[in-house]
């Protein structure tokens, strides 16, 4: 398990869990991104990370990003 923001651009991984308070992980609930699902770096923009979830981009902190293990 690794932090989503060690992988790749491109890279499919699945969310295996989320390390931080619970009001990270419930705006990360309300974004869509849930353990389980499929989630792939699209691009580091600014500090930011776009993200794929469930044909969806959103965009992240890279401290958001730190908290998602993939």
């Amino acid at each position: 398990m690794i932090p989503l923001m060690l992988s790749e651009i491109g890279i499919k991984h699945s969310i295996k869990k989320f390390i931080g308070k619970d009001d990270t992980k419930k705006f990360l609930k309300n974004l869509g991104v849930i353990e389980g699902s499929e989630i792939t770096i699209i691009s580091h923009i600014h500090g930011n990370v776009i993200i794929k979830v469930k044909d969806t981009s959103i965009a992240i902190s890279q401290s958001v990003a730190n908290r998602i293990m993939v």
